[in-house]
């Protein structure tokens, strides 16, 4: 079935504040997280190879948590952030191919916020679910334009959605998500708003514009850190060249803050959702994405709220990504109980200098099975190695013998968090992917999500951003398991290419015991999109822009079933590429 209900195994917590005067209107909320960025990647924080003045003068101008952490990758961080919840207790383990999507029981920062009376959107990499309503639309988002995949292998005018239709991209995604953030601000600013802008940069391919490659392709790079020998000097300036484009967007947000009268009265939050994609300077801090060591999960957090929290403060005590949501409900001025229980707890007290942090309390990281603690003072590794992070913030010398009891403490905190929170995460995931829903027109089904048999194969063993390829034989296919919610008529259309001779190749769709065929009239042939701007050679698969072709209507039956994509007869000798069937509910 499509929802999936986790019991928690924590009371309840109720959260209570004060609800804000008209004298104090609620402020407007700008999250911005950036994708696979170190915290060793800003100048503020030592890079030598990179000035990004915008966001330094977020430290400058509001509150830094020095000690911030996430999860190891994507989706975990996202569900955390947007939950105050870990990741597991709502279902997310993977990155890709269902295991994303955050269970339908669970509720966002932004579904409590529009009680409060806020607009939402969202614009950028989502990577919690696709369809509806796993949707960002169905999770409290009014507005949502960018890609609900973990990755995205075009960076230029791609293709991209907007409310769940296919829409084209206008130049460099990152622009254009800041365009579009600053259209939403202009457009609400007599109205609280929360707007999310998920960047997905500086996450490979390393697809740079010439303008931000051309800064940084022949500069000196001083700061290369530790693992040098394994540092790519073209990837380092890469990610640096985002890095770069990222704060001049930055800029443009605050720039249009101010010019619509919202600076004083607005959070703005910066972060990213992980560590460094690859090896390079990190302030010399042990691991990088994928690693639950301290390079893996620390992230830059910078806030500014100018006219409630004090400039230039630095908080040394640790935090989570699990935090977000709790601070920014007290912050707007929600009353309301959580529906679920919050593994997060609010630091507005402590980002306004009221309180410190308990001494006790432990930040816990997980990925694929493996578990790491961090204390104030120390980080219990995934193989229960002990380090003391305040002498050796390298990690470099292990002290389990001289910190027994610190030692056997976390290592019990470890047992039975895993015993507690990991049984809420099934053993399978059986959940289907949903299509129908009465609230949503769309239903996206990618070749990311699909099952396929026989000589098919993906472009690249990354799914996320992938299409299906080598379709050659007429006994093979490409096939969904899903729900489908409501009842009624459904056009279909899929996005393909291929060469002249595949032309008269017929397709067929089947769901609901009917099937409606088409036959390719068309040739479409195009080359990848912008291979000339990768300044590393990219481990994802290349990207082209795919042709629709309506297949016909399907009248499909509600519940659970299948829906199968075949090539009844081909012609030729290279077959037709497959990213992506659109259904679409058609009026009654």
């Amino acid at each position: 079935m499509v929802k999936y209900l986790l019991i928690g195994i924590s009371a309840i917590l109720l959260f209570a504040c004060n609800p804000l005067t008209d004298e104090a209107p609620r402020p407007n909320i700008v999250l911005i997280m950036t994708d696979d960025q170190g915290w060793g990647d800003l100048s503020r924080n030592g890079n030598q190879n990179i000035q990004t003045p915008h966001i330094d003068g977020l430290a400058e101008n509001g509150v830094v948590l020095d000690r911030f952490f996430v999860s190891p990758v994507c989706s975990p961080t996202r569900a955390e952030l947007l939950t105050g919840r870990y990741a597991v207790r709502g279902g997310v383990y993977s990155t890709s191919e269902g295991g994303e999507r955050l269970d339908l029981d669970e509720v966002t920062i932004a579904q409590y916020l529009k009680e409060v009376g806020y607009a939402t959107a969202c614009y950028g990499k989502w990577h919690n679910g696709m369809q509806y309503p796993y949707h960002p639309n169905a999770r409290g988002f009014d507005d949502f334009y960018g890609f609900c995949s973990g990755h995205w292998g075009n960076y230029v005018d791609p293709m991209l959605e907007h409310n769940g239709a296919i829409v084209k991209g206008e130049g460099f995604l990152i622009d254009d998500f800041t365009n579009r953030g600053i259209d939403f601000i202009q457009k609400n600013k007599h109205t609280p708003f929360f707007l999310y802008l998920p960047y997905n940069t500086p996450h490979s391919p390393m697809q740079v514009p010439e303008q931000w490659w051309n800064e940084v392709k022949d500069i000196a790079l001083p700061s290369l850190g530790k693992e040098q020998s394994e540092a790519d000097s073209n990837f380092t300036r890469a990610a640096l060249a985002f890095t770069k484009n990222i704060d001049w967007n930055v800029g443009r947000i605050l720039e249009a803050l101010k010019d619509q009268g919202l600076e004083e009265n607005t959070i703005v939050i910066y972060m990213s959702d992980n560590g460094p994609n690859s090896w390079r300077w990190n302030g010399g801090m042990k691991g990088k994405k994928g690693h639950l060591d301290e390079g893996g999960v620390r992230s830059p957090f910078m806030v500014q709220w100018k006219t409630h929290l004090p400039a230039g403060r630095t908080v040394k005590g640790i935090a989570s990504a699990r935090d977000i949501l709790p601070t920014l409900a007290e912050a707007a001025g929600y009353s309301g109980a959580f529906t679920n229980p919050i593994d997060g707890q609010s630091l507005l007290p402590e980002l306004r200098g009221e309180t410190g942090r308990p001494s006790d309390r432990y930040i816990i990281s997980h990925w694929r099975g493996h578990t790491s603690i961090r204390s104030q003072e120390f980080r219990l590794s995934s193989n229960d190695e002990l380090f003391n992070m305040t002498a050796d913030p390298s990690q470099t010398k292990e002290v389990s013998s001289a910190y027994k009891e610190v030692w056997e403490a976390l290592k019990q905190v470890k047992t039975q968090w895993e015993r507690e929170v990991m049984v809420e995460l099934p053993e399978e995931d059986t959940r289907t992917f949903p299509v129908g829903h009465p609230d949503f027109a769309f239903t996206q089904l990618p070749a990311r999500d699909a099952r396929f048999s026989g000589t098919i194969k993906r472009s690249n063993r990354w799914p996320n951003c992938s299409f299906l390829t080598n379709w050659i034989n007429t006994q093979d296919s490409i096939s969904w398991a899903v729900e489908v919610l409501e009842a009624g008529s459904y056009e279909a259309m899929i996005y393909y290419t291929c060469k002249e001779d595949a032309v008269g190749t017929k397709l067929q769709l089947s769901a609901s015991g009917q099937a409606v065929e088409k036959e390719i009239s068309e040739p479409h042939d195009p080359p990848f999109n912008h291979p000339e701007l990768d300044r590393f050679a990219r481990e994802e698969s290349f990207a082209k822009d795919f042709k629709p072709l309506k297949l016909g209507v399907l009248n499909l039956k509600k519940g659970e079933g299948k829906i199968r994509l075949k090539t009844p007869v081909i012609k030729g000798n290279h077959g037709v590429d497959f990213r992506l069937l659109m259904l679409k509910r058609k009026a009654s």
